[in-house]
């Protein structure tokens, strides 16, 4: 539920705010630029439920102001509001008007941090009716700041304008999430991170929403499995498996075989690779004539050359190993190449 308590502005933030607002239209007039939106309001998302987007910093110098939110937020007539928030934070009494004007807002509110809710925004936050945290996204809380410039009693001013805008921030937690102003205080002061989870424990957040992985698989059902999870079925292709009264593919083989090389020359090659001992058959010798070979002709080798002499001492060593040693058939034939005398030729 929404706090019941809205956000009381201290007594000079009225003049504070609208001395702000003086100084960043001066500052945009001097740049030459216009201010941008630092939301998006949409109804597009669903009949029964408008969008609101705080994607940026909250106010500030270059930023719109509440007035136009508020004027803005005016127009949403569904029953549902989602905000979704991205934002560092920002301006404490633009933040506090937003806020203020949500918790007003008919529609039933829900906030949904997409990634930080910081500073005043954290503020902001805690105007919806339900507060849901992504996964991975972070919530903040420290005191407030502001700059000033001035005398003494200027800064004096400053610094308990300062302290009573934090009181009032953690009397926003405190209603929140229960607790007390001091206790809240001394969080903000600490500048205390929540995670998701860490949010919820604190009271800050109503849930930590979470997202299944991506690609995780789903277990199978056993009555419904995938087509692909089966086993491969070969009956699609006309295989039905082997029968015991068809021949094997051994069999089937030898009858191929058998049909084109006719069953005598299958014959003729079962008996020539069968083993010999399985053959027992006494075969018959059968006499072979050797034809004789004519006796080749004589071959005259010629006289071996008489090696140079050598002309140190390893020549004459190794003399030897470098002669031509004849052959044995030269050996053999050497009594049958005899050169006979020159009265014996002329005699015949």
């Amino acid at each position: 539920m929404k706090g019941t308590m809205g956000i009381a502005l201290p007594g000079k933030a009225a003049t504070f705010m609208a001395s702000q607002r003086e100084r960043a239209n001066k500052q945009r007039e001097q740049l030459g630029i216009e201010a941008q939106s630092w939301y998006r309001i949409t109804n597009a998302a669903s009949p029964d439920e408008a969008e609101v987007m705080l994607y940026d910093e909250v106010g500030g110098w270059y930023g719109a102001t509440a007035d136009q939110f508020i004027a803005d937020l005016r127009g949403i007539t569904s029953p549902n509001l989602r905000v979704r928030i991205n934002s560092p934070g920002g301006s404490v009494f633009e933040g506090i008007a937003i806020a203020n004007a949500l918790r007003s807002h008919p529609a039933n509110v829900v906030m949904q941090i997409d990634g930080i809710a910081a500073s005043i925004a954290s503020v902001i936050a805690m105007a919806g009716d339900r507060i849901e945290m992504a996964p991975n996204t972070m919530l903040m809380i420290h005191e407030a700041s502001g700059v000033c410039l001035g005398n003494a009693s200027d800064m004096e001013e400053m610094g308990e304008l300062l302290d009573l805008i934090s009181d009032n921030i953690a009397d926003a937690y405190a209603s929140r999430a229960g607790g007390s102003r001091e206790e809240w205080r001394d969080r903000m002061r600490a500048e205390t991170w929540y995670l998701p989870e860490d949010a919820v424990t604190a009271g800050l957040a109503d849930e930590a929403v979470q997202m299944p992985k991506a690609g995780t698989p789903a277990e199978p059902d056993e009555e419904d499995e995938p087509d692909m999870a089966r086993a491969f079925d070969l009956a699609a292709y006309g295989y039905t498996g082997p029968r015991r009264d068809e021949p094997t593919a051994e069999a089937t083989l030898t009858e191929d075989v058998r049909s084109l090389i006719g069953e005598e020359v299958a014959a003729q090659l079962a008996a020539a690779v069968a083993p010999a001992v399985e053959d027992t058959t006494p075969v018959e010798p059968v006499a072979v004539t050797t034809p004789v070979e004519p006796a080749p002709e004589p071959v005259i080798e010629p006289e071996p050359v008489a090696s140079p002499e050598p002309e140190d001492g390893w020549a004459a060593l190794t003399a030897h190993l470098t002669l031509d040693e004849p052959d044995t058939w030269s050996v053999l034939v050497s009594n049958l190449t005899t050169t006979a005398s020159s009265s014996a030729a002329t005699e015949a």
